[in-house]
């Protein structure tokens, strides 16, 4: 979740600010978090202290690395990650980019190839190690960035538009992760059996996998998706023999 906040107050003993970001509690912003296009002109980046390069009432946009807990409020950061498929956008974050370090040996080379396929494009993109990116050319990568500069782009243009705090954007919806982490190209059909979740996957799909778009289907049949098997034939649902991935509403009761 990214948010426009405030900075209300500065801790200087704890090197660190509170900020009001929407919600009850403020959240934690260490100055160590904070990127570098927030400092006051003309103050030493390497040297300056919290007090020295922010300013009380400033505003940040903060993104929520973990969600307030108990009497803790949040803990923020400045340096904003978005994630795609096999990619992580990290625009504003100058550590950002390169093989996470969870990848080792072979695999690490590998994904290291990958990225250095695209040039300066990958300067802020980091590989989603668990989604083993070293198995993909970098064209099949090129459309979750595109969508992810995109999404950046629109973050920024947001931000600018309104003072206070308030939500930017908030994480995708499970749909869309759902088909984000775990669509394959083996996988012939994606059937939706609702309006709304089937153009936002259609919408998704249109910017980042738009060769696959005409496999997210409408599913309009009278038996309901998620029938019990022994109802459903591929005569009749009209179903193809291949693998299909199927997003809908659970019906309790079959029909009759």
């Amino acid at each position: 979740m990214s948010t426009k906040a405030s900075s209300p107050r500065i801790e200087p003993s704890l090197e660190a600010c509170f900020v009001s970001y929407g919600e009850d509690r403020h959240g934690f912003l260490p100055f160590k978090e904070v990127a570098r296009s927030y400092f006051r002109e003309g103050v030493d980046v390497r040297n300056a202290s919290v007090k020295e390069a922010l300013r009380e009432g400033q505003e940040i946009m903060v993104q929520v690395e973990k969600e307030e807990r108990g009497n803790k409020g949040a803990a923020l950061t400045s340096f904003i990650s978005l994630a795609g498929r096999y990619l992580v956008l990290m625009p504003n974050n100058p550590r950002g980019g390169g093989v996470s370090r969870r990848v080792e040996g072979e695999e690490r080379q590998e994904t290291a190839r990958n990225h250095g396929q695209a040039g300066p494009a990958t300067r802020h993109v980091g590989d989603c190690p668990y989604c083993r990116a070293s198995a993909v050319p970098w064209k099949s990568c090129s459309g979750t960035l595109n969508y992810l500069m995109q999404l950046w782009r629109a973050i920024e243009g947001a931000s600018k538009g309104a003072t206070g705090a308030f939500l930017i954007y908030q994480e995708s919806s499970l749909v869309i992760r759902a088909i984000r982490d775990y669509f394959q190209p083996d996988i012939g059909e994606i059937l939706i059996d609702t309006d709304e979740i089937y153009e936002q996957a259609h919408q998704f799909m249109s910017h980042v996998m738009p060769d696959m778009v005409h496999r997210v289907k409408r599913y309009s049949d009278d038996v309901p998706l998620f029938s019990p098997l022994p109802d459903r034939t591929p005569d009749r649902d009209g179903i193809q023999p291949h693998r299909a991935a199927a997003i809908g509403r659970r019906h309790r009761d079959r029909p009759h």
